[in-house]
């Protein structure tokens, strides 16, 4: 194992930071009641996009969830963000840094939005201090959006957050009923564009 893999312990990351509305935060124990919330009321509009929305889950399984991601969290493994509303602490949404390289210092941000706050902006401005905190607290040198090609609205996410569309792998994915389905791929990368 590198000596940047048996160090990633001890890797200070901060635990939250704010945009101009959001509180952006790393996920605690006792927020699974919050979560589990935000995602029954938006599990249909979540369907299409994300697999894991197939069933509606319980108060426990939502628990899990969030215990795991801090877990992940701590051991620098996983990023999970969730994003909650600086006037009335409304859990809002998640997003987070996901699939990382850290010896390339390689992100990719995924995001959600709670059905109620959708069309706000509150994703795009979301995903602007994410990729800020990447670059300014961990040294991105490159970091990814995904999303299925049919999904309009987070594409235009990642196009007003200055990502550059770099290709689309086709047939790369199932979605939910098992077609498969187009992936597109944007990055910003360092010394290109920031």
């Amino acid at each position: 194992m590198s000596d940047l893999h048996s160090n990633l312990l001890l890797l200070s990351v901060p635990e939250s930071f704010e945009s101009s509305r959001l509180l952006i935060r790393a996920p605690l124990w006792g927020d699974g009641v919050k979560l589990n919330e935000a995602v029954k009321e938006s599990r249909a509009e979540l369907l299409p996009w994300m697999p894991w929305a197939v069933h509606s889950p319980t108060l426990e399984e939502s628990e899990m969830v969030i215990r795991r991601s801090r877990i992940r969290f701590l051991e620098r493994s996983d990023l999970m963000l969730l994003l909650f509303l600086k006037e009335t602490g409304q859990l809002i949404g998640s997003s987070g840094l996901h699939r990382i390289d850290w010896e390339a210092r390689k992100f990719e941000i995924g995001y959600w939005v709670r059905s109620a706050f959708s069309g706000n902006g509150y994703i795009t401005e979301a995903v602007e201090a994410i990729t800020h905190f990447a670059i300014q607290e961990l040294e991105a040198n490159r970091i990814e959006i995904r999303c299925d090609s049919r999904n309009v609205r987070s594409a235009r996410v990642a196009e007003r957050s200055g990502f550059t569309l770099e290709g689309i792998l086709r047939k790369e994915k199932c979605d939910a009923e098992g077609s498969l389905r187009d992936t597109m791929i944007f990055s910003r990368v360092k010394s290109l564009e920031y």
